[in-house]
């Protein structure tokens, strides 16, 4: 399982990137050094709150959406989750989830 370091540095990179901004752009957007922004990124170093703020600024977002990362999840607590869902429908909803999924993954 991913630390939430990681998830927050994976969310931060993912939210830079819809912004189309290189790390380079918003490093010198916060006034921090691109290496540091770098490790914020993948996961090996924690942002200040000041930094955080500042970055949040930056991408014109509130920072609670940089702690929004359960898209992030692995595939195998996807299926665990699907499967908590699945037992819990009855037989006639089952059969409309196969459909959805058979016209999805064809």
């Amino acid at each position: 399982m991913k630390t939430t370091k990681v998830l927050l540095g994976s969310r931060i990179k993912e939210l830079r990137k819809t912004k189309k901004l290189s790390q380079d752009q918003l490093s010198e957007k916060i006034n921090i050094d691109p290496k540091h922004l770098s490790r914020i990124e993948v996961g090996k170093s924690y942002p200040s709150l000041d930094t955080l703020e500042k970055i949040a600024d930056s991408l014109d977002m509130e920072i609670k959406e940089f702690f929004e990362f359960k898209h992030q999840e692995g595939n195998k607590e996807l299926v665990k989750n699907i499967g908590e869902f699945l037992k819990i429908v009855d037989d006639e909803k089952l059969r409309l989830i196969l459909k959805i999924i058979r016209a999805i993954v064809h």
